[in-house]
């Protein structure tokens, strides 16, 4: 029975790979004939007469089988051998694959492709699961055209919601309930199935399962458990949730993050799926350096999805290409014109993402109408109190919009993309939440903008600059939104982080939205006012007299101020103090006034009057006021605060010429400034000893250091480090003997 058993084995194996099977017939009918009670020979040399064509014979030998088990057990046929029998009689033992002829390019997903074909080699069931409109069909479809064996397509998307699997399933195999309504054979609809399918080798792809998502699941794990030959591979918003599915997440395709020309823009395949659709309906369209930046945004705001992209480039037949971009921020009254034969959720951007909230609960939609308020991706902490403070638990709800691709969770955080965002949004105006949710997200973020301040001055400096970066989107955000108490209060917080991530010109511009709005200091705000007017004007441009109405409010404080880094920012923005001020600043009762009793601020202190004494040439007192300040900064283990008086420290030495002494301090400065990412500070650095090094005469060293000051100092925001590297080269030129190339450069510093 054993050496039988393997015998049919290999026979159904020689068949799968060659279903033409006229060389085992013989084989077969002998077989047959030495065991005529075993169905599952009658069945193999029914699928050889069929591969081989001859139909009539196949049908007899399942009319031989019935007659001699009726006569020699008294039985019918089993469920098995009666679903064969009514596909052969629908010439269809083997079911094409019946999939649908593409009418366009299929543009990018090659590491998708090489996962799911990966994921297909060692797993039975695959999902493909993204947000509406990301390519999951098309994905799947490819994958099918291309896989060695049979393929039947079902597509679900018309199956009403809630309502069974199984005749879509049916219809798609010609298996109909009137075919297989045989004597003895399966009453049930998913029993015919197992029947049907549990002898086959076949890759059954299930199309759109999100709507019927648990019946779905029930009938592929049924089936898998019976048919060992049947591979499943789904598309849908939410994962089936059955063991041993294997996922592959679809979502938007690679776009540039920041500018490109034209030719990488092109290698990217969001860029290559617009410009493709694009000259469909508008020939001539190309990419080049006009068209570029138009295109770049439209594929970033629409998030790369490939619905969406390929809706905006059907605009193109009646608008040019930038215009098309201008109109983003409507993008749903923009993008409503789709193709007039796909299923109506897929004609618009809306109905795409319409028909997935309504597949949400109601905790879902409250949630996600909630999250629309982040503009970057969320913890959950931050999910928690913004959007469910008296909620004892979100993990539930969250999870759910995750499964149904309504947010993606990556690294411990939550995001939505813009298209589903600004949807989200919507809905929240609609109920009225709009404004208090907003709120507790400015108050959220002001929390953490006040808790990182006194972070950063200090051994968590790494710790909050990284916890900072990943919220930046959500506290500019708050800023933009917030209204101006808490806008100025997000702005002083947020102060010593710009400063020290190289963002002055973005925080500039915020805080010059603030203060442009005001007269004066509101209330009891006057120090964040003053250091609204100064981060405003130290990156910004502005007017002196801002700069002087700062350090009138920061000389009148009766105490130490709430955010220390005023006092740092005051004295660059001030300038070389005067004599008075400069005895002033060493005045214990004025220290004591300016800098109470914090560690932080005394360390600053030291550094400023050491600053103060360098400029009056007072050496010997700078020295010994910069060793107290390294020492108060090494202390707290504050590496922003030792970088600053390291490289003071060098500077000191290039002004008395001891060049020698300025180079391990200024080592230490640039190795703390490259483990602390401080853009700024790094470009300040190598712009220090670039002098040193001209003063020196190591023209090459000082080449060096300007012209990597000019790489970097420009996009952080520090156009005069950027003339200062000017400055440098332009002297390096002239002491070279190249007068022309000296002006060149004096002239752009200048500019």
């Amino acid at each position: 029975d054993a050496r039988l058993a393997a015998v049919e084995d290999r026979v159904e194996a020689e068949l799968a790979l060659a279903p033409a099977g006229a060389p085992l017939i013989a084989e077969l009918r002998d077989l047959v004939a030495a065991h005529p009670l075993r169905e599952r020979l009658h069945g193999l040399l029914m699928r050889a007469l069929h591969g081989a064509g001859r139909r009539a014979e196949a049908l007899a030998v399942y009319a031989d089988a019935r007659r001699v088990l009726a006569e020699e057990l008294g039985t019918d046929p089993s469920a098995e051998l009666v679903a064969l029998h009514t596909a052969l009689l629908r010439d269809d033992a083997a079911p094409a694959a019946r999939l649908p002829s593409p009418l366009t390019s299929f543009v990018g997903r090659e590491p998708e492709l090489r996962r799911v074909h990966d994921l297909l080699g060692a797993a039975r069931l695959v999902t493909l699961h993204g947000p509406g409109g990301a390519g999951k069909t098309r994905l799947a479809t490819t994958v099918a055209s291309g896989h060695d064996g049979p393929v039947c397509l079902v597509e679900l998307a018309a199956v009403a919601a809630g309502a069974p699997v199984a005749p879509a399933v049916l219809a798609a195999l010609d298996l109909r309930d009137a075919g297989l309504r045989t004597p003895g054979g399966p009453a049930d609809l998913t029993d015919r199935l197992v029947a049907a399918l549990a002898d086959r080798r076949l890759l059954l792809v299930l199309d759109n399962c999100e709507h019927v998502v648990d019946d779905a699941a029930r009938l592929t794990g049924r089936l898998l458990a019976a048919a060992p030959g049947l591979r499943v591979l789904t598309t849908s918003r939410e994962p089936l949730g059955l063991t041993g599915e294997a996922l592959c997440p679809v979502g938007g395709l690679p776009a540039p993050d920041g500018p490109a020309t034209p030719e990488t823009a092109a290698a990217y395949p969001a860029v290559r799926l617009f410009t493709d659709r694009a000259a469909d309906v508008s020939p001539g369209f190309a990419l080049d350096a006009a068209t570029t930046p138009a295109v770049l945004r439209i594929c970033r705001t629409l998030d790369g999805l490939p619905l969406a992209l390929e809706l905006a480039a059907a605009r193109l037949r009646a608008l040019p290409v930038t215009q098309v971009a201008a109109r983003l921020d409507d993008r749903f009254r923009l993008l409503r014109r789709g193709d007039r034969t796909a299923a109506p959720r897929h004609r618009t951007l809306e109905a795409v993402v319409g028909w997935s909230w309504d597949l949400l609960d109601a905790p879902e939609r409250r949630l996600a109408a909630r999250m629309s308020v982040f503009a970057g991706a969320a913890d959950l902490a931050a999910v928690q109190a913004v959007c469910a403070p008296d909620a004892e638990d979100v993990v539930d709800v969250l999870t759910g919009l995750v499964d149904k691709s309504l947010v993606e969770a990556t690294g411990g955080r939550y995001r939505m993309l813009e298209t589903i965002r600004e949807f989200a949004a919507a809905r929240l105006a609609e109920h009225g939440e709009t404004g208090r949710v907003r709120d507790a997200h400015a108050a959220y973020f002001l929390d953490l903008a006040l808790a990182g301040d006194a972070g950063l001055r200090g051994g968590g400096q790494d710790r909050w600059l990284r916890r900072l970066d990943a919220a930046r989107d959500d506290l500019h955000a708050a800023l933009r939104h917030a209204d101006t108490a808490t806008g100025l209060r997000l702005v002083a917080a947020l102060a010593f982080y710009w400063w020290l991530r190289g963002l002055r010109g973005e925080g500039a511009a915020l805080a010059r939205r603030l203060v442009d709005r005001l007269d004066g200091p509101p209330g009891d705000l006057a120090e964040e006012y003053a250091l609204g007017l100064l981060v405003a004007t130290l990156a910004g441009g502005g007017e002196r007299s801002e700069v002087d109405t700062a350090s009138r409010i920061l000389w009148t404080l009766a105490r130490p101020p709430r955010h220390p880094f005023l006092l740092y920012l005051s004295g660059m923005a001030s300038g070389p103090p005067s004599p008075q001020d400069a005895a002033a600043l060493h005045e214990q009762a004025v220290q004591d006034r300016l800098l109470g009793t914090d560690p932080w601020s005394r360390a600053l202190g030291l550094l400023g009057t050491a600053m103060v004494s360098l400029l009056h040439a007072r050496h010997e007192q700078a020295r010994a006021e910069l060793d107290a300040a390294l020492a108060g900064f090494r202390a707290l283990e504050d590496r922003w605060g030792m970088i600053v008086t390291l490289s003071t420290r060098a500077e000191a030495a290039y002004r008395t010429g001891d060049v020698a002494s300025a180079a391990a301090p200024m080592a230490e400065a640039l190795d703390l400034a490259e483990q602390l990412g401080s853009t700024l500070d790094l470009a300040e650095l190598l712009r220090t000893r670039a002098d040193g090094r001209l003063v020196a005469g190591d023209l090459a060293g000082a080449a060096e250091d300007y012209r990597r000051v000019r790489r970097i100092a420009g996009p952080a925001g520090a156009p005069e480090l950027v003339a200062a590297a000017h400055l440098g080269l332009g002297e390096i030129a002239r002491r070279d003997g190249d007068p022309q190339r000296a002006r060149a450069l004096c002239e752009r510093a200048v500019a």
